[in-house]
């Protein structure tokens, strides 16, 4: 079963607590999501260390149940 908008959100605010997330359903199947994740904790990291913060908050289920996500990471 696909993961839903309420889930991932949760996972990302669980993982960076002070995160804006803004989600897009890319195919409208609830499957491939597109995240931008806003956050103060991205201040002086890289793109890719950045990514790995959003990743991680995924574990396993990234790839799996939660099939596909594109991640656009800002700082404030």
């Amino acid at each position: 079963m696909p993961m839903t908008a309420d889930e991932i959100t949760r996972r990302i605010h669980a993982a960076i607590p002070d995160a804006t997330v803004e989600l897009v359903d890319l195919a409208g199947d609830n499957d491939h999501w597109q995240a931008t994740v806003t956050s103060a904790q991205f201040v002086g990291l890289s793109r890719v260390a950045q990514h790995r913060m959003v990743n991680a908050a995924f574990g396993a289920d990234l790839g799996t149940t939660l099939h596909a996500l594109a991640v656009i990471t800002r700082t404030p």
